[in-house]
């Protein structure tokens, strides 16, 4: 099947998110649709696949003019959507979720589970998911839940998919099988739109690149590119890839952790007898798969986890056991690795998400009146600065690209006066513009004299951020290290093997 949009435009108000964008996907062709975020990839794609309408233009399957009022028309036509958030219900088994809104029914009516648990088994076998159709969703890894959200495209007999930044909540090895899958997917006929931001994944599977900035067709660019050429065909300047920072002026130990342990409710510890130290002005950055107690590490420190021993000194001020509010009002700054879930309120707007943190007292509260004027000519200051892309500060936060959240989240937690800070997963389905902004402010913050954990699962972000790195491997540092300490140890550390001379 061949796909062609030919001058789509969608409007929302006077924002005009895509400006008559033309292009073609070909049957077992992989067509990368490279942006900023806020770069109208999404927009695009919703309109294709019947969320939205356009305004202008025409959409053609096989060179037939396709008119989508829903997603369900955009299916029947055949075309499937893999959504950066998973469109699943999380108590439902995969073939619950896999036959949702397209159910057969067998004898006297009832439903025929058994002939949607046997298509998961099918389209499972034929591209080596492994996926038990009889899991319940939530208890699965995100790897395997976007397995299922492919297996539920591929099963409405799909034949152009859009992945839609597919890789924003994946591990490097889940996003090397989601690689391998698109390109047997292309190898069985499809056609595949795959919408990123990445520039080593975009060299890596695409077929054809289309660039995309501020809603217009920019240029077209051949898997052979450079990544610089991609930046600066993305942000439409030169874009530094490489994070640029002297050796760190060290002062005394900030914080302090000792003998650190996290359990859950069911007694199951993520955090086990953890140590280190971080002194002013340093970077620390923590290495390691997703899922080896990165999340409850973080969590501990902002006292966000219920059972915790052990102590968390900063400035010879212990924090563990103290409220959220207190170790927000000693100075920690916290940039969580799920923004949606953690660090924004979606409904509220961007003047009051910047506020969040400091919503009780000056200089946003007097009296207990809120300062409306004070607010808000922070947030307008904030939105230049931080180059937040925006119709306005009373846009919702839930209404912005993910990479311009991000921004909101990095520009509430770097305005405070802060004595540590916690980034975890800082730059996570940022684009290369704005990856190259936070990194810079991280190094700024770290310049200032304020110690900085940074975790990250992208070793590149963690190598270059980095002052010393430490390594976990199932809740235990396996070894704290120097920056520069090759690739492929650091590689073994993540599989838990532990180094001659690292420090544990």
């Amino acid at each position: 099947m061949q796909l062609a949009l030919r001058n789509v435009t969608k409007r929302f108000g006077s924002l005009i998110a895509n400006d008559h964008i033309s292009l073609t996907v070909d049957q077992g062709e992989i067509h990368c649709l490279l942006g900023e975020n806020g770069a109208g990839k999404s927009t695009l794609m919703n309109v294709l696949y019947g969320l939205y309408q356009a305004d202008e233009g025409e959409i053609l399957v096989n060179g037939e003019v396709m008119s989508f009022a829903n997603p369900g028309d955009a299916i029947a036509a055949g075309i499937g959507m893999v959504h950066q958030h998973f469109m699943l219900v999380p108590v439902f088994t995969v073939a619950e979720n896999v036959m949702l809104g397209n159910e057969q029914t067998g004898f006297a009516g009832s439903l025929d589970l058994e002939a949607a648990r046997e298509r998961v088994r099918e389209i499972s076998a034929r591209f080596g998911f492994h996926v038990d159709p009889d899991a319940v969703v939530e208890n699965l890894p995100v790897g395997v839940q976007q397995r299922v959200e492919i297996i539920k495209a591929l099963s409405r007999d799909a034949r152009i998919l859009v992945f839609d930044e597919p890789t924003a909540v994946l591990t490097p090895q889940e996003t090397d099988e989601l690689m391998q899958t698109m390109r047997q997917l292309r190898e069985s006929g499809a056609a595949i739109v795959f919408i990123t931001h990445k520039l080593r994944e975009v060299r890596e599977v695409a077929d054809r690149i289309t660039v995309i900035r501020r809603g217009q067709v920019v240029g077209e660019a051949d898997p052979t590119a450079s990544n610089a050429e991609l930046a600066s065909l993305m942000v439409g300047r030169p874009v530094e890839l490489t994070v640029h920072k002297g050796a760190p002026t060290l002062g005394e130990d900030a914080l302090v952790v000792s003998g650190l342990t996290v359990a859950d409710s069911n007694g199951l510890v993520h955090v086990d007898n953890v140590s280190f130290t971080i002194r002013r002005g340093e970077v620390l950055a923590v290495a390691g798969v997703q899922g080896n107690g990165q999340t409850e590490l973080t969590e501990a420190l902002l006292g966000l986890q219920e059972h915790v021993l052990g102590s968390i000194v900063l400035d010879g001020h212990e924090l563990a056991g103290r409220p959220v509010r207190k170790i927000l009002d000693a100075g920690v700054g916290f940039i969580p690795e799920d923004r949606q879930e953690d660090g924004l309120v979606g409904e509220f707007s961007i003047a009051e998400n910047l506020m969040l943190d400091r919503s009780f007292d000056r200089p946003f509260v007097r009296n207990g009146t809120l300062q409306v004027t004070t607010r808000d000519t922070f947030a307008r200051e904030k939105l230049e600065e931080y180059d937040i892309r925006a119709p306005g500060i009373s846009t919702p936060a839930g209404q912005l690209s993910g990479g311009n959240q991000q921004k909101v989240v990095v520009a509430r937690e770097l305005s405070r006066d802060l004595r540590l800070l916690v980034a975890a997963q800082p730059t996570r389905g940022v684009d290369v513009g704005s990856i190259e902004f936070i990194h810079q402010q991280v190094v700024a913050t770290r310049d200032s004299g304020v110690p900085v954990l940074v975790v990250s699962t992208e070793l590149d972000e963690v190598v270059a951020l980095a002052d010393r790195i430490m390594v976990l491997y199932r809740g235990q540092v396996v070894g704290i290290v120097p920056a520069d300490t090759p690739r492929e140890v650091l590689g073994l550390m993540m599989t838990g093997e532990r180094p001659a001379g690292a420090v544990a």
